[in-house]
């Protein structure tokens, strides 16, 4: 039996259910507007939302020393002088300078972190921060919406309470939703205007301690004195307006900053926009420069093709290539280690040399050009660090740190086994399926 629910004449439009089924009737022409404004609206997702494909390529860039005033003027910086550098080892090297200089505070603490999480070290940050607070100290703390979600509770109250000012990074809420995958990665702390801390370290026990256990992590920071860390501040400024609107203009945060030491430095920070970022750009230019020696230790190795090329080429003009990332028992997410294993055989085959750490979770980002420059930050070799997340990444031209973060990756190879390429090959097919599997998410890993 049928029957009509709805019917115009006009043979514009008409419903009518038969047997149970809904059929609606209208003009070819609606049909075939309807279909396009879906494809375009896919199209236009699609079109936001997809990975660049921007190839990088430079031809004869030259040696370090000469490229580097374009490494510094291509990623938005400057090369400032006059800085003192101090590397920083493991929690044990990082966190008791910090909390003194913390303690010795007269204007200004800025506080920037990707994660937080509740436990020792937290609550004696915290505490000290309230403490700053409650003197006249201005305090300014932003922390990842996911990462930082554990700053919340009695913490957060007596942050509140003393006066600290407290934000969250791009927090889970319905307003956020187009931008939720754009994470605040970056490490930074910045006292008074004038001295700063950057590197891998996070706020959590994991990060106490020497490395020497899978419950504490491997990890390098910088302590810096001298006028680039006012860029350093900048950084800080860029999420902190983005997110408060507050913007932190006077002589508190930017003073006067004369020679602290004799080391030259520069800022990579970046936030996505949709162009190739500067820390991508930073680590391309930094391996094409390289005339002898690279040295690499991160978390998450995935580069793209035109690292993987730019790293080939470094081995065929002479330069011995070391890498060196955690083993897959030995980090916080395997998934990325089996991604990051997909390029493995590529580049031992081209002569690249690989050693996984086993000891603990291997977490410090660091390269090393030809024992003259360094790169020490929060950027991981991965595209959702060139992609997706803030980061930021401070290059040092100084032969002392050079040879103080090639000294510490010959200590790091006590605990870590070279991979070779024969051996490599014949890992079981389970091994293989599971690294292909994971590559295959690597955007966002």
């Amino acid at each position: 039996m049928k029957y009509r629910l709805e019917h115009r004449e006009d043979d514009h439009f008409s419903i009518w259910q038969t047997r149970g089924t809904t059929y609606v009737r209208m003009p070819l022409i609606a049909f075939l507007g309807g279909l396009l404004m879906l494809v375009g609206m896919a199209v236009l997702i699609w079109s936001v939302k997809r990975e660049p494909d921007t190839r990088l390529h430079v031809d004869d860039p030259g040696e370090l020393r000469t490229l580097l005033p374009a490494i510094v003027g291509l990623t938005q910086s400057t090369l400032e002088a006059g800085n003192r550098v101090e590397v920083l080892q493991n929690g044990d090297g990082f966190f008791p300078p910090l909390f003194r200089d913390l303690a010795a505070a007269r204007r200004s603490i800025h506080l920037e972190m990707f994660i937080w999480e509740e436990g020792k070290l937290a609550t004696q940050l915290a505490t000290l921060l309230a403490q700053k607070a409650r003197q006249g100290v201005i305090v300014r703390v932003l922390v990842d919406g996911s990462g930082g979600r554990a700053l919340k509770g009695d913490v957060r109250k007596m942050l509140d309470d003393a006066g600290v000012k407290v934000a969250h990074f791009h927090p889970y809420r319905i307003s956020n939703l187009g931008r939720i995958n754009n994470r605040d990665h970056r490490k930074l702390v910045i006292i008074d205007g004038a001295l700063g801390y950057i590197g891998g370290h996070g706020i959590g026990d994991s990060w106490t301690g020497n490395g020497q256990d899978l419950k504490h992590y491997r990890d390098t920071g910088l302590r810096i004195a001298g006028p680039v860390v006012h860029r350093m501040q900048g950084a800080f400024a860029e999420n902190w307006i983005e997110e408060t609107g507050e913007i932190p203009a006077d002589d508190r945060y930017f003073p006067r900053i004369g020679p602290a030491g004799t080391t030259p430095a520069h800022i990579a920070y970046t936030s996505p926009d949709g162009s190739v970022s500067s820390v991508q750009i930073l680590y391309y230019l930094a391996i094409k420069a390289a005339r002898r020696e690279i040295i690499i230790q991160n978390p998450y190795l995935l580069p793209d093709r035109q690292a993987i090329k730019a790293l080939e080429e470094a081995v065929a003009r002479g330069v011995e290539v070391k890498i060196m990332v955690p083993s897959d028992d030995a980090t916080d997410n395997a998934i990325v280690q089996h991604a990051s294993h997909h390029h493995f055989g590529t580049l031992l085959k081209r002569g690249v040399k690989i050693w996984e750490y086993h000891r603990t979770l291997l977490h410090q980002k660091v390269i090393v050009i030809d024992g003259i420059w360094s790169c020490v930050g929060s950027t991981n070799f991965d595209d959702r660090s060139f992609q997706l997340n803030d980061e930021v990444s401070m290059g040092v031209l100084d032969p002392v740190v050079a040879a103080q973060l090639r000294a510490a990756f010959d200590a790091d190879l006590t605990f870590a086994k070279q991979v070779h390429f024969e051996t490599w090959q014949e890992r079981s097919v389970w091994h293989k399926l599971q690294d292909g599997v994971a590559y295959l998410g690597r955007s966002q890993l």
